[in-house]
């Protein structure tokens, strides 16, 4: 009974129907005390559902229900590590250990995926953390999330694991469990993978499937062919599958004259990143494909444009939208000041913009690096030094554009990308440029957290693409 009570001090009610994925992770990610890295409300920084939204819609999630995959891929999007299993891929003697593991533990939790049938219980598929076990009875503490139906309740063990080993018949695959973990290094990431937008179907499976193809396919001489034939049939605009990450907050008491040390931290961060990130071959590799290709980044991609999107998000999420897609927002205007950070004038800007949410005006504030004044943001050029591609960038280009999103989504394919490829020496060359091994540390941090976001977005594609399949087979 160890984790108990770290579970049941962040224990709540589902707050809709089908929320009970949603609910489960948020008191376990809580529970954990993972940064949601963003405030809740007032000063305090807690998981909320409206937060778990990277991996589905909320309005998809409200009226469908989320499936195992996606719980996985949002625990590990949220901050959290993660290990998902599937019933039938798994035994009842490894289930077994991790319950045992999880309930001797703080910072290990459970979460388990089962039909509530086999439980004897009204409904079908369900999430809840195991709050405990017992092992002189072999049973298991479900904390069940939907406690406007049952209580915290004891089960058999060999029952629940039948319960976890049936098939979703949403998806055609098995239910499982998964072990959640706090990540060693706080929670600060300047890049996430999202599945928002419907467009990110497109864009998985042709990395996973036809990206192999092509490099199969294909005689190539340099890497830059490697690259400009990856990134040259992009099914959709990067921006919507990768994305980078504001930090907002409401503003209250007027214009902010400074930001706290935590805040600072997390700006001179997510700066240290992006600047490493600009110092790969990887960004070397694009940015020569982009000029030769004549390839323009987005009109909308200014800073003033990326900002007054975080901020809609943000004025949405603060109402308690539970659907920022279905919430109209619009611009009154945007100022712009510089703050002390530790003891420093300028460190940071604050860029407050007035928005119009659903005819509530807001005013809302994002926290972003320091920028000096010059012309266009994000333009670069590559300069040859000592016989090395270089790139130069105006000095106003802190923010993340489409060439740093191409550039560390680049870097966070799967190595089995490449093997496809003919030539060896080209393959090693590759292998060489997307090295994660070679990678300053934080940058390295980001490129494996994105990575890893990926694998569970490919399960995830996976399950759906099969699920279609079998979907146009009933019909026929």
């Amino acid at each position: 009974m160890n984790g108990f009570f770290k579970l049941v001090s962040t224990f709540q009610t589902q707050a809709e129907p089908a929320y009970c994925g949603l609910t489960t992770l948020v008191v376990v990610l809580n529970a954990l005390s993972v940064d949601p890295g963003r405030r809740w409300k007032g000063p305090w920084r807690w998981f909320d559902e409206s937060m778990l939204d990277c991996c589905e819609p909320l309005e998809n999630v409200k009226k469908n229900g989320i499936t195992f995959s996606k719980v996985s891929c949002l625990a590990q999007c949220a901050g959290a590590s993660v290990q998902a299993f599937r019933a039938n891929e798994s035994s009842l003697d490894l289930f077994r250990s991790f319950v045992e593991t999880c309930a001797s533990s703080e910072d290990h939790h459970l979460v388990v995926s089962y039909d509530r049938q086999i439980l004897k219980q009204t409904g079908t598929g369900h999430f809840s953390p195991v709050g405990g076990y017992h092992r002189h009875k072999d049973m298991a503490l479900i904390l069940d999330v939907a406690r406007f139906k049952y209580p915290p309740h004891w089960v058999p063990l060999s029952l629940l694991w039948e319960a976890l080993n049936s098939v979703d018949e949403a998806t055609g695959k098995s239910r499982g469990f998964m072990m959640t973990t706090k990540r060693a290094k706080p929670t600060c990431f300047l890049f996430t993978l999202s599945c928002k937008d419907q467009r990110w179907r497109a864009m998985c499976k042709y990395l996973l499937e036809e990206v192999p193809y092509l490099l199969k396919s294909r005689g190539f001489t340099t890497v830059e062919e490697v690259v400009y034939t990856v990134f040259g049939s992009l099914p959709a605009d990067v921006a919507p599958f990768v994305k980078w990450i504001v930090e907002v907050k409401p503003a209250v008491n007027g214009p902010i004259e400074k930001v706290d040390r935590d805040e600072t931290e997390r700006l001179l961060y997510k700066s240290k990143v992006l600047q490493q990130l600009r110092q790969t071959r990887a960004f070397v590799l694009i940015t020569k494909w982009m000029e030769q290709n004549s390839v323009n980044s987005p009109e909308d991609e200014s800073l003033q444009t990326a900002i007054l999107q975080a901020c809609c998000q943000g004025a949405a999420a603060f109402r308690g939208s539970n659907c920022y897609s279905n919430v109209k927002c619009f611009k009154k205007d945007v100022k712009e000041s510089n703050v002390t950070s530790n003891g420093a004038r300028g460190e940071a800007v604050v860029m407050s913009s007035r928005v119009l949410v659903d005819g509530c005006e807001q005013v809302i504030d994002a926290l972003v690096p320091k920028r000096p004044l010059s012309g266009n943001v994000g333009r670069g050029s590559v300069l040859q030094q000592d016989g090395i591609d270089q790139v130069t960038l105006e000095e106003d280009a802190f923010h993340p554009t489409t060439r740093d999103l191409l550039a560390v989504l680049l870097l966070a394919l799967p190595p089995s990308t490449w093997e496809q490829i003919p030539d060896l020496r080209i393959h090693a060359e590759i292998s060489r440029i997307v090295s994660r091994k070679e990678l300053p540390h934080e940058l390295q941090l980001e490129v494996e957290h994105l990575f890893e976001q990926a694998f569970f977005v490919s399960r995830s594609c996976t399950e759906e693409a099969l699920t279609e399949e079998a979907l146009i087979e009933t019909k026929n």
